[in-house]
């Protein structure tokens, strides 16, 4: 009986094997019919056959795109169940976007902490960006939160300066919310302070940051773009739950 019960276990050990391997060969196949499609230099970073309509998911870095078995057509945009709402893409995207929200260089970054600042969370902003300033004023109706900002500088000339002088203020956060919430210019910094603005610029190319603000929660999502106060804390409350969930 137990001689049996192991003949069993190998045969269905190597079933497994064999589909997983015939699964492994038709992704190949696909990413072989698939690669012309793009130009030459673009490297897909893996292809996967995903469970719903039979397409196949093609990731580059952080984009995703679907095709058929036969290559034969290729799908932008989202994967949405029509019963339950559930977006597979949407979820997938922030799963392979996650970071590990401990290892960010907070120290580099400007703290503002109000109320018990037990909820945390870290932005990616550029002194000249209309959005994340409107977003700072969803930021000053919240109570209880800390916010972690690194000055990112992407959209302007001038973006670096400004942090250099928001950085090297007597208050950075005072200096910061001065001219984000008020347009009132900091004064100019001394030439030998020194500032973290290359290595937040490197840390958001890093990531992916291609725009601000961009939001980090501490279950290490994101969300790009300025987000409302209840979108805010809906956001907020989930990463705090997943973060105990881990």
């Amino acid at each position: 009986m137990k001689k049996t019960l192991q003949g069993l276990m190998v045969i269905a050990l190597a079933l497994a094997g064999s589909v997983f391997a015939a699964e492994t060969a038709q992704e190949a196949n696909v990413r072989k019919l698939v690669q012309p499609t793009f130009r030459e230099g673009v490297k897909i970073d893996s292809v996967t056959k995903t469970p719903y309509s039979g397409l196949f998911e093609v990731r580059i870095g952080s984009d995703i795109m679907y095709t058929d078995e036969k290559a034969q057509f290729l799908f932008t945009g989202e994967v949405i169940d029509a019963k339950n709402g559930t977006n597979y893409t949407k979820a997938r995207i922030d799963d392979l976007t996650k970071v590990k929200f401990s290892e960010l260089p907070l120290e580099s970054a400007l703290k503002m902490v109000k109320g018990d600042g037990k909820r945390v969370i870290a932005v990616f902003e550029d002194p000249n960006c209309g959005y994340c300033k409107q977003f700072r004023k969803t930021l000053a109706t919240m109570d209880n939160i800390t916010v972690y900002t690194f000055m990112y500088n992407i959209l302007a000339e001038d973006s670096k300066t400004k942090s250099k002088n928001i950085w090297c203020s007597a208050d950075r956060n005072k200096a910061w919310d001065e001219w984000m919430l008020h347009g009132k210019v900091a004064p100019e910094a001394a030439a030998n302070c020194n500032t973290p603005n290359d290595k937040i610029f490197a840390l958001g190319q890093k990531l992916r940051v291609t725009g601000t603000p961009s939001v980090f929660f501490t279950d290490g999502t994101r969300a790009p773009g300025m987000l409302d106060v209840k979108t805010l804390e809906s956001r907020i409350a989930a990463a705090a739950g997943n973060s105990k969930a881990n």
